[in-house]
C-alpha cells in the first residue's frame, strides 16, 4: 500500500528552513510481517525523517498494528505497544536519527473502569516509559463503504455514556485523548470536549473534511460550516489541534490518483485556508504540525509536506513557529528535548 517511493521521487524540492527543529507528533508503523501487507517500519520512517528536514523526535499514533493474536480481546492492543517500545529503543540507540519519544495506544474506552485500568496499566508497563494516552477514534458515516480508509467506530460513540466515562478516566490518570472523525461529527466532538473538560484532547486531521462518495466536490460548499464547527471546538481550552492529514485519499483532493505527486505550492493553495483557520481559532500555542505518514504519503512526500507547512506558517513569529513545529507537541505529550 505504501511502497510508492518511485512515484514520490518524481517531484523533489529543496528543503525550506532546514534548521528548524521538528517534533513530528503523528506517524504510524507497520512491521513487514503485517498480514495487511502494509510495510512502514523504522527504516522507512528514518528514510523520511532523514530527508532534509530537522526531525529530531516523533510520536507514534496507534493504528491497529501488531496486535496480540491470543489472550483476552481487551489486551490485544498491548501487542502494538510492545512492538513500538522495541522500535523506540532501537531509535534511541542510533545517534543522529529521529527518536520515537512517546506512544499513543488504543483501548476501548467503553470498558468497565476496572478493566480499562487493567489495559492502561498494561500499556504503561509495555511502553517502558513512553506511554502518554489513548486514541479511540470516532469516525462514522453511512457512506463509509465508499471510503478508502474504513472507519472503526459505531454511530454516536461520542455521546455514549460509558465512552465518556472512559475519556474522563484518562484525565484522572493524566493521560491524553486523541481522536479523528469526519467533518459531519465535529460538533459532536465539541460537545464531548465540553462534557469532559478535565481531559486533554487532541483533534487529528482537521476533523477530516470529506471529499469522496456523496461529499465529492463539496469542499467549497462545506467550508463555511466547517469553519464554524471548528470555532466551536476551539472554544474548549482542553482541546489541541493537529494540522495535517488533509492529503488522505478520503479528503478528496485527488493527489493520490495523479501521475505525479503534489507539490508544496499546490498543497498551500488547496489546504492553506484550512491551516490558517485552525491557527486563528486555536492559536499557535494549541496547534502542532503533523505528517500523518505513511498515510499522507499516498499523495505527497514527507519532504514536500514539511515544506508546505513551513510556507503556510511563514508569516508567523519565530516563537509561534517553534511552538507549532515542536514545543506544543512536547508540552502535550510530555516529551523532553534530546540533549
Amino acid at each position: 500500500m505504501f511502497d510508492n517511493d518511485e512515484w514520490l521521487n518524481q517531484h523533489r524540492e529543496d528543503v525550506i528552513d532546514p534548521d528548524r527543529e521538528i517534533v513530528d507528533p503523528h506517524h504510524h508503523l507497520w512491521r513487514p510481517d503485517n498480514p495487511a501487507g502494509i510495510v512502514y517500519d523504522l527504516p522507512e520512517l528514518w528514510s523520511d525523517t532523514d530527508d532534509g528536514h530537522k526531525v529530531t523526535q516523533t510520536i507514534f499514533m496507534e493504528c491497529g498494528s501488531s496486535y496480540r493474536k491470543d489472550g483476552p480481546d481487551h489486551l490485544k492492543p498491548i501487542g502494538e505497544t510492545e512492538y513500538i517500545a522495541e522500535a523506540a529503543a532501537k531509535s534511541a540507540a542510533e545517534p543522529g536519527k529521529a527518536t520515537i519519544a512517546a506512544f499513543i495506544g488504543h483501548a476501548d474506552l467503553r470498558l468497565p473502569l476496572d478493566t480499562l485500568d487493567e489495559v492502561l496499566d498494561a500499556h504503561i508497563e509495555a511502553a517502558k516509559g513512553l506511554f502518554r494516552g489513548i486514541r479511540h477514534a470516532g469516525p462514522y458515516d453511512e457512506a463509509s463503504g465508499e471510503f478508502r480508509i474504513k472507519p472503526r467506530a459505531p454511530k454516536g460513540l461520542y455521546k455514549d455514556e460509558d465512552f465518556r466515562r472512559g475519556v474522563h478516566r484518562l484525565g484522572e490518570r493524566a493521560m491524553t485523548y486523541d481522536t479523528w472523525n469526519y467533518h459531519t461529527q465535529i460538533l459532536d466532538f465539541a460537545d464531548l470536549a465540553a462534557a469532559v473538560p478535565g481531559t486533554t484532547m487532541i483533534l487529528d486531521h482537521f476533523g477530516t473534511p470529506l471529499g469522496v462518495g456523496p461529499y465529492a466536490g463539496s469542499h467549497k460548499a462545506n467550508f463555511s460550516k466547517w469553519k464554524d464547527d471548528i470555532e466551536a471546538v476551539a472554544a474548549n481550552p482542553n482541546v489541541y489541534a493537529k494540522l495535517g492529514g488533509l492529503a488522505m485519499p478520503d479528503n478528496g483532493f485527488g493527489w493520490d490518483t495523479r501521475d505525479t505527486p503534489a507539490t508544496s505550492d499546490e498543497i498551500v493553495d488547496a489546504h492553506g485556508p484550512y491551516y490558517e483557520h485552525m491557527i486563528r481559532c486555536f492559536g499557535p500555542d494549541r496547534c502542532m504540525m503533523e505528517s500523518n505518514v505513511p498515510v499522507d504519503r499516498l499523495s505527497l512526500s514527507y519532504r514536500t509536506y514539511w515544506n508546505a507547512a513551513k510556507k503556510i506558517t511563514a508569516g508567523h513569529s519565530e516563537a509561534e513557529k517553534d511552538a507549532m513545529f515542536s514545543a506544543v507537541a512536547r508540552k502535550v505529550y510530555k516529551v523532553e528535548a534530546d540533549v
